[in-house]
């Protein structure tokens, strides 16, 4: 187990714009009410014209330096997981770097396999931490996804992140973590392509539930605990009923998941879905609770971890705004004609 090294600050960033899933659904000539009901999700978040993935990332990672109480010169790792970095060839996580004021002395990488790019830099991270290559490091997932106009991704492809600084002496102590990864092309976007491809029904028995499923009981089987020792569970979210066959699946009560289900009130974030949900449980957890958070990335794999809270994230939880006021406050809604200009979609 890897003691004694963990999180030692968080943060999260959500745009403030969102758009009805039923009003998404009005345009295209669907039932507004099937189709919310039918993903369980009810709104999503919007980028603004002047925010991208680099934008999120920094402002999760504002947050979650000032939870760590750390002088980002000790960040030695760069991180940023994402399927839509700004540059094709220009790496994020220097621009990142940057912006934080982490110093030149720094390895930085962009990653990207779908949406648990941003849990592969948490492992990538943790590593190092325990090699003792670096004192602290930083993993992000973030994204400004994509949807086709009219096709089943627009209604949950959202847009948020969430930023994880991993040192020792945490405040959440990552316990384990375990990898379940096959060769299942269920999600693919080539160079040059606006937007990805799926396929459909494929996405859900051989890809998301295989993977999210195994990697999980591979990581009970490694940490030699039961489900039902966790206080809270938070796998990926691409929308809001995979993750609930899931935790049916393992029987998980509904008050130690829905705190993490955050999909339901942004849509699915891609690489920021489930560190978002994570960041969300460490927001209220308390001391001794334990968590289990399994990401999905399509292609497809799953990374599982299992996390264990100290005392000391009491005192940092209220340094900086919490996933909850991210989600809730200062909302403002769009139109469809407005999130298509903001997103744009409209090819001349």
């Amino acid at each position: 187990m890897f003691d004694m090294v963990g999180i030692v600050g968080w943060g999260a960033y959500i745009p403030r714009y969102r758009i009805k899933t039923g009003e998404i659904a009005r345009v295209w000539g669907k039932d507004p009410e099937t189709i919310t009901k039918g993903l369980g999700i009810i709104e999503k978040s919007v980028p603004a014209l002047d925010e991208d993935t680099v934008t999120i990332s920094v402002e999760a990672a504002r947050n979650a330096l000032a939870r760590a109480g750390i002088d980002p010169k000790d960040i030695g790792s760069v991180y940023v997981g994402s399927e839509s970095h700004p540059y094709a060839v220009k790496p994020s996580g220097t621009i990142v770097a940057e912006a934080l004021g982490c110093g030149p002395e720094l390895t930085t990488a962009d990653l990207e396999f779908a949406c648990k790019a941003g849990t592969a830099g948490m492992q990538i991270i943790l590593a190092q931490v325990k090699a003792g290559m670096v004192k602290y490091g930083l993993a992000i997932g973030a994204d400004t996804s994509q949807g086709r106009p009219g096709d089943a991704l627009e209604y949950s492809a959202a847009a948020g992140g969430a930023a994880f600084i991993i040192g020792s002496n945490p405040a959440v102590v990552m316990e384990e973590t375990y990898s379940y990864t096959t060769d299942t092309p269920d999600f693919w976007r080539r160079e040059g392509q606006d937007y990805p491809k799926h396929g459909a029904r494929f996405t859900g028995t051989p890809a998301y539930f295989k993977h999210v499923i195994n990697a999980t009981h591979g990581l009970l089987e490694k940490v030699g605990r039961s489900m039902e020792e966790y206080d809270y569970v938070v796998f990926h979210m691409p929308n809001a009923k995979f993750p609930i066959k899931v935790m049916k699946h393992f029987k998980i009560p509904k008050e130690k998941y829905l705190p993490g289900l955050v999909v339901t009130r942004v849509g699915n974030c891609y690489s920021g879905s489930s560190p978002l949900g994570l960041s969300a449980v460490l927001d209220i957890a308390k001391p001794g609770q334990k968590i289990l958070m399994t990401s999905f990335g399509s292609g497809a794999g799953s990374d599982s971890f299992s996390f264990l809270v100290k005392e000391s994230i009491l005192e940092k939880q209220d340094r900086a705004p919490k996933t909850e006021e991210y989600i809730e406050k200062n909302k403002q809604y769009i139109d469809y004609g407005t999130y298509v200009k903001m997103r744009k979609k409209l090819k001349i």
